[in-house]
């Protein structure tokens, strides 16, 4: 169950399943809307996509029956959880981030068992909630724990080992402007040091990027710009050596996987709840990232930063404490182990 509207459906139809098929038939779209933190007229209409989400849910489950519903954060997950509490159907919600956001809290009220990535984030669950929170993890696509160094340097046109150390950017898929202007404006620096692989987002970010690359003059060949690396990502990720990245989970997570130093600049302000500023502040203090909050997101820390992770020895205790933090266990099986254990065979 996802929204109506958005990237939802064709994620899940065009995804494979363990048979080797499609999911066609696999989505049920739902009117989708969200509580702002601030005054907005959004905020009445949504209250009305969010009830229309709710009766779409009901009647769903009541048709499909389920034996147990697993919520993967967003706001789009709070009617069906509702529906499945009423409809007595186990439901059971994982957060990713430190904290836990609005549709999780309100999930937990329905919740069977609340699953979350970081051991910290049982805290901000009252004394009867915590009974009921597991530490999982954050799942990741299964790729991640097998990458190719090989085909990451293919696809990268890396054919020899470089002198250099390769630093990946991610800008995201829809790119971030302040991180992609930073680097902009400090690309020859960053060329001179580093291998620079640069997922920019689609459209005039890309555009700006190959405008830059011109510029470079000889330095032109360690400049590699990409609007969107998806099924590449982790082989790509395995043949870098430092990632600059903003600090969401799913791609902190990924990060930690693969043990890769960090140097993250967190999404904050006041669109944003401070999710990532959380997540990487928790980074830091494993000293796995280097961290630059809001103002501190500057050339000159940058340069900083950066120019420490040019030393091998300050790169492996840092990658070190990055795989550190993502532990032995695959949060997807042990998520699905609790479920088969809890649920399907009771």
């Amino acid at each position: 169950i996802g929204c109506s509207k958005g990237m939802d459906r064709n994620l899940v139809e065009t995804a494979i399943g363990p048979n080797g098929n499609k999911s066609a038939d696999a989505f049920k779209g739902i009117p989708s809307g969200k509580l702002r933190r601030y005054f907005s007229w959004k905020n009445f209409v949504d209250v009305f996509k969010i009830g229309s989400g709710f009766f779409a849910s009901f009647f769903i489950l009541l048709k499909e029956k389920p034996s147990v519903l697993f919520s993967k954060g967003g706001f789009v997950s709070v009617p069906p959880c509702i529906a499945a509490k009423i409809l007595h159907i186990p439901v059971y919600t994982h957060e990713c981030d430190y904290s836990p956001g609005l549709a999780t809290r309100i999930n937990a009220k329905s919740a069977n068992r609340i699953l979350v990535s970081f051991s910290e984030t049982k805290k901000f669950f009252s004394e009867e909630k915590q009974k009921f929170v597991t530490i999982t993890g954050n799942p990741i696509r299964p790729v991640f724990y097998t990458p190719d160094f090989s085909v990451g340097r293919q696809f990268l046109g890396l054919q020899n080992r470089e002198e250099k150390p390769v630093l990946l950017i991610l800008g995201g898929s829809s790119g971030a402007r302040q991180v992609n202007q930073l680097v902009f404006d400090n690309l020859e620096w960053l060329c001179q040091h580093f291998i620079v692989v640069h997922q920019t987002g689609k459209g005039e970010n890309f555009d700006n990027a190959l405008q830059y690359k011109e510029k470079l003059g000889s330095l032109e060949n360690n400049y590699k710009p990409y609007a969107f690396i998806y099924g590449e990502m982790p082989h790509v990720m395995s043949a870098s050596d430092v990632v600059l990245s903003r600090s969401g989970s799913n791609s902190l997570w990924e990060c930690a996987v693969e043990g890769k130093p960090l140097v993250l600049i967190p999404l904050c302000g006041s669109g944003t709840r401070g999710d990532q500023v959380e997540n990487a502040e928790f980074f830091r203090k494993q000293k796995a990232a280097f961290v630059m909050n809001g103002d501190e997101a500057n050339s000159e820390n940058l340069k900083n930063y950066l120019l420490q992770m040019t030393d091998e020895e300050i790169r492996k205790r840092y990658s070190t404490a990055s795989r550190t933090i993502a532990g032995n266990l695959k949060p997807a099986i042990v998520i699905a182990t609790i479920l088969k254990d809890e649920v399907l065979e009771k």
